[in-house]
């Protein structure tokens, strides 16, 4: 089992920046992807961004692309995903998840371990 702790969500107005954090810990040495994934309100999860298990490959939505940045430190057990230029639209819940899968692949059913979700609120 993996447990997913997301941080560094919150409230800010549109055109600044927030930096989400997930902690993983319990049986880490599988050589997972990590994804961040988003629900808003009335619509479906979403994929945003994700890293492979040696950072060597990523995938951004087209939403997000030249916004968002995901970073990854194997030694610290940890995804970032740095969030500039926010919108409104961005706004969501947003899930870090770890599966046995690649950073194309965004099926959501492929994440096996999800955390509890970092609320991220931009005002216009």
């Amino acid at each position: 089992q993996v447990q997913l702790v997301e941080s560094g969500g919150g409230l800010v107005q549109a055109g600044g920046s927030l930096r989400l954090s997930c902690a993983a810990s319990g049986r880490t040495s599988g050589k997972y992807t990590m994804g961040w994934f988003r629900h808003a309100p009335g619509k479906e999860r979403e994929p945003v961004a994700a890293i492979n298990w040696s950072g060597s490959t990523t995938y951004y939505a087209d939403s997000v692309k030249g916004r968002f940045t995901i970073t990854k430190d194997n030694a610290k057990n940890r995804v970032y995903m740095q969030m500039n230029s926010l919108k409104p639209e961005d706004t969501a819940v947003y899930y870090c998840a770890a599966g046995i899968t690649t950073a194309q692949d965004r099926d959501r059913r492929l994440y096996d371990y999800w955390g509890q979700g970092t609320q991220v609120t931009v005002s216009s």
